[in-house]
């Protein structure tokens, strides 16, 4: 894919403590940390703010984040999918948000090597992962959710899945470190690959206009290689909007930071950091004064919509920016050539 050699791969400005203070900001005294100033909690997002505050180093508050998580957890081993002051607002019970703090808890690791912590979060993550891992069906893909009255809608996302496939890597990852033994989840990790790969049909919510459709198994490194190098490159045109970012969805005139972000980690991710560093450039002036970032942009008119300042936006970034400079040792959390190096019990 050809992008515009004017542009700069200079290593760009970011102001890391202003976007940590923001999101510190937002955080509430017992840990949780909303979407943004008084509005909802949604546990995944929740996690990515606190995986930006352990970029930035601020240590204490990101213990505090997953401290929230282990103090909410639902019998089963699932949170609500949203709330708002702890009352919840969506009783889904989603796979996928489920099993994200395994990320989160080995990004944290890695990054202060604490065991302590480890030991502390493992029950919690332990059951988030069996939770998830319980709703795969025979064929592979992960059903996306329970419904209020605890019914299994067996409806499979892609998006969903890959989140998966990257959660149960890294509690693999926590469970060798700890002397655990989790055939099962290598087993259910093996399946979910193979279907992402190979029997994309058997995701029945299929969202083809949507980015995260298109990046996400490349992410997450169920699809690697040649084959993620092709993904890419096949829907390029379809999401990049040069200069500006990446669409959110193909057919609307709106690129989001969190996408971009994300596609920069899926490009670094893979070893291309030429492209990735190029994207990156292109958000870095999408923020605001107090370290926020926009959560979209309309284009070509350049309106800021919604205007709400978003905690996990400033995170995706912060998340980007390690992957692409390094700034901790998580910064290659998502590289395919990290979990190649360091995890040999984890096969595609």
């Amino acid at each position: 894919m050809e992008l515009p050699l004017s542009q700069s791969l200079a290593r760009p400005s970011i102001d890391v403590g202003a976007m940590a203070d923001f999101i510190a900001g937002v955080q509430k005294p017992n840990g949780e940390i909303p979407w943004s100033a008084g509005g909802k909690t949604d546990p995944w997002d929740h996690v990515e703010s606190a995986m930006g505050l352990s970029v930035a180093g601020c240590f204490r508050e990101a213990e505090q984040a997953y401290q929230w998580m282990a103090e909410t957890q639902l019998s089963d081993g699932s949170w609500w999918s949203a709330t708002r002051d702890g009352v919840p607002e969506d009783r889904t019970r989603d796979s996928n948000v489920s099993s994200y703090i395994a990320v989160g808890v080995y990004h944290h690791y890695l990054i202060t090597r604490e065991m302590r912590f480890l030991r502390r979060l493992w029950p919690t993550l332990k059951v988030g992962i069996d939770y998830a891992v319980g709703l795969q069906a025979a064929t592979g893909e992960i059903a996306w959710a329970r419904n209020s009255e605890g019914v299994v809608d067996p409806m499979a996302l892609l998006t969903g899945s890959s989140s998966v496939y990257m959660s149960v890597k890294c509690a693999i990852a926590v469970a060798s470190l700890l002397g655990e033994k989790r055939s099962d989840w290598q087993s259910a990790l093996k399946r979910l690959g193979e279907t992402i790969r190979h029997r994309p049909s058997l995701f029945n919510m299929m969202k083809a206009r949507y980015s995260m459709d298109w990046y996400y198994p490349v992410l997450c490194g169920a699809v690697q290689g040649v084959e993620a190098r092709n993904r890419i490159d096949r829907s390029w045109e379809k999401f990049v909007v040069p200069d500006w970012g990446v669409r959110c969805v193909c057919d609307q005139p709106w690129v989001t930071t969190a996408e971009a972000s994300e596609l920069v980690l899926t490009l670094a991710a893979m070893g291309d950091r030429e492209r990735a560093a190029i994207i990156f450039n292109w958000i870095c002036d999408k923020r605001y004064d107090d370290g926020a970032y926009w959560m979209g942009v309309t284009f070509p008119d350049g309106v800021i919509w919604p205007e709400e300042k978003t905690s996990w936006t400033a995170a995706a970034v912060l998340l980007a920016y390690d992957a692409l400079h390094d700034i901790t040792p998580a910064g290659r959390l998502f590289s395919h050539g990290f979990w190649e190096r360091n995890s040999p019990l984890i096969s595609m």
